[in-house]
């Protein structure tokens, strides 16, 4: 059994094989670091100084705006009347609204959204990117393989780096296109150090990637795609199923093997066993890829993610996490070792194809990243409301990510229909995204929704599902992953 240091080596060592192949063919795309010089200000440059971003300990009052949305009464009426925006009516209501005529709106609690920590709306982070538009403008100016690689992306790069336990970052546009870039770049390792050598690579030569039923889009986007170039022998294991993968394992005989995992998967809100894949990790030595969206900033101690919560950040070789959830900001980022990065960058077609994050975002999110791990207080409370929804209602509730079976598809919409009337904004999912007859209601807690809030939820929901409340003895094991 091999060491974590010497697994890693070893697919270092891989990584470093292959390399020297694209640099002889001038196909290495190696990155642009620059400095935006400051307007009136010829040679500053920016400074980043933690200790200069303002936090603040408990909810403040614009930390609840972050829940409240507000819609278009005629829009609302619609959803009331099962009648969303579509043709004819989306058109005449948009124009109406766009054209600044007078309309009312109808203020609701959001319990469907992805703002876990409820950032959107702190001012620190408004501040930052205030600050860097005014500085910088908007941007940005290309690509960041050609002149996008701002100071502010390397700043930002080397912070989630650091929360990761990592050795190295890559910037991409979105989440989706992270992982779509690792992917790809997982599935090119072998065809060009075969092509380097003037032929096809054989069955077992290709890398065995082993990837979750239940994987999110860009994932199995993305495996297609490397599918396409011929490098990779694609596994799929029953969700969660640690049994099952280690068989897969046991049989396949392609020498490189890659397991990728969401770790908390975004429909069903369940957790990946993290700890079970750690130990499956030394037994079988592949490379383990974890999409670790939902979970970024939201959960371990320092905001780490999955992966700090179950110990186990040192197993995990390469993390993708995304900055339009729980960060309130947008684009995706790779934590992996310098060489890899090196790697994804030269090959992954997402991250070389796409534009970088214009300047004010970056800033807004490296100041997302430092309010997030400083405010540890938004952590505990979403662990509080988790608590209460699960003392409240029995449901095993096992992360922010909440879904209440109902069954019945008519009756999941008359109780959305209800909570909208009572101000509660949620999504009613049903066939064909779900199995005919498991309709349920999604729900999403979030670090600036109170007590209250989850009490008048629950109370509206109880009418159409019989909760079995729990004793306070059986509230203790809420958090285990189900496998």
């Amino acid at each position: 059994m091999e060491s974590m240091g010497k697994m890693k080596s070893s697919w270092d060592m891989y990584i470093e094989e292959a390399l020297p192949k694209l640099e002889s063919r001038n196909m290495f795309t190696p990155l642009r670091p620059m400095n935006i010089p400051i307007a009136g200000e010829e040679g500053a440059q920016t400074k980043f100084d933690e200790d200069e971003y303002q936090t603040y300990d408990g909810i403040q009052p614009w930390d609840r705006l972050a829940a409240q949305i507000e819609l278009p009464q005629s829009f609302f009426q619609r959803l009331l009347n099962g009648v969303e925006l579509v043709s004819k009516y989306e058109v005449e209501e948009n124009d109406r609204i766009s054209s600044n005529q007078e309309t009312e709106y109808k203020k609701l609690i959001l319990f469907a959204g992805n703002d876990f920590l409820g950032l959107c709306r702190h001012p620190t982070i408004a501040k930052a990117t205030a600050k860097a538009a005014m500085e910088q403008g908007t941007g940005p100016r290309g690509s960041p393989l050609i002149c996008g690689y701002t100071n502010y992306h390397m700043v930002l790069e080397s912070s989630l780096a650091k929360l990761k336990k990592k050795e190295a970052c890559l910037l991409c546009t979105s989440g989706f296109g992270a992982n779509m870039a690792v992917m790809v770049a997982i599935g090119s390792i072998v065809p060009v150090i075969c092509e380097g050598e003037g032929r096809r690579p054989a069955k077992e030569e290709k890398v065995a990637v082993f990837s979750d039923a239940l994987n999110h889009a860009s994932i199995v986007d993305g495996l297609k795609l490397a599918d396409r170039l011929g490098g990779v022998e694609l596994f799929v294991y029953k969700h969660c199923d640690i049994s099952h993968l280690d068989a897969l394992l046991t049989n396949c005989k392609n020498k490189r093997k890659v397991v990728v995992t969401d770790s908390l998967f975004s429909m069903d809100g369940d957790i990946a066993p993290m700890a079970e894949l750690a130990q499956l990790r030394k037994k079988h030595g592949f490379l383990w890829v974890l999409d670790d969206a939902h979970g970024t900033f939201v959960w371990g101690k320092n905001g780490g993610g999955l992966a700090e919560e179950f110990n186990c950040e040192y197993d995990v070789d390469i993390s993708i996490g995304t900055l339009s959830k729980a960060a309130s900001s947008l684009g995706g980022f790779v934590t992996c070792s310098k060489i890899w990065k090196q790697w994804i960058q030269s090959r992954g077609r997402s991250f070389i194809f796409s534009t970088i994050a214009p300047i004010p975002l970056a800033a807004a999110s490296y100041a997302s990243v430092v309010v997030a791990k400083k405010e540890s207080w938004r952590r505990r409370e979403i662990q509080n409301r988790m608590k209460e929804l699960h003392a409240l209602t029995g449901i095993p509730v096992k992360s922010q990510i909440v879904c209440v079976m109902i069954g019945d598809m008519m009756q999941a919409i008359k109780a959305n229909h209800e909570l909208l009337k009572s101000g509660f904004y949620c999504v009613a999912v049903g066939p064909p995204a779900v199995a005919p007859n498991t309709a349920r209601l999604r729900l999403t807690l979030t670090a600036v929704h109170t007590s209250e809030d989850i009490k008048r939820l629950v109370a509206i929901i109880s009418k159409y599902v019989k909760f079995q409340v729990p004793s306070s003895s059986d509230c203790s094991d809420y958090l285990t992953p189900r496998l």
